[in-house]
């Protein structure tokens, strides 16, 4: 990933996430959509499913130096794949958070690869410090995954919470979708 990708990508998502969240606080069907995914079968086939695909492809791709017990890369790929398809039956509960967290750690390491060694860039802070919060919180949310419940529903208590964080989304997404440029 290059440096333009790994800041203007990020960019784009923090505006469109901050305008679903300062346009939608008082919109009754995305608070109660947005409440509902923790717990959502959907969004736990698409964010549980969406990090698995994305890490076994990482492994599918591994080099012959990370290839310590086996030949190949297909016996890991069939371990994950079947605990993957595991952890859909058998603890269910909150998977859609615990995907949502892996996808943040994958994308965060593409962002932090993409990034990498251009110190002197004007984005090189204001994407990285971001970043590694991203992954602090996915580990967070990822060991106590109920309190991504407990934090929808303290946003989502009063609308003007959810629009201003939706604002300061909204700013720092058009920072980065800008920054993307200076380089």
């Amino acid at each position: 990933m290059s440096l333009f990708s790994a800041t203007f990508f990020p960019g784009l998502l923090l505006l469109a996430l901050g305008a679903l969240l300062f346009a939608g606080a008082r919109s009754p069907l995305v608070v109660s959509t947005l409440k509902a995914v923790p717990r959502s079968a959907y969004a736990t086939a698409l964010f549980w499913g969406g990090g698995a695909f994305w890490f076994l492809c990482i492994v599918w791709n591994m080099s012959a130096a990370d290839l310590v017990v086996f030949d190949s890369p297909k016996p890991f790929v069939l371990i994950f794949a079947a605990l993957a398809l595991a952890a859909f039956y058998y603890i269910p509960d909150f998977l859609a958070v615990r995907g949502l967290c892996v996808l943040v750690i994958l994308a965060a390491w593409k962002i932090l690869t993409g990034t990498f060694g251009e110190y002197d860039a004007p984005q090189h802070l204001p994407v990285n410090i971001p970043t590694v919060a991203a992954v602090v919180l996915a580990l967070y949310f990822a060991c106590v995954p109920y309190r991504a419940r407990d934090f929808l529903d303290f946003l989502f208590a009063r609308p003007q919470r959810a629009r201003w964080l939706g604002a300061a989304l909204l700013a720092y997404g058009a920072l980065l979708a800008t920054l993307a440029f200076m380089h």
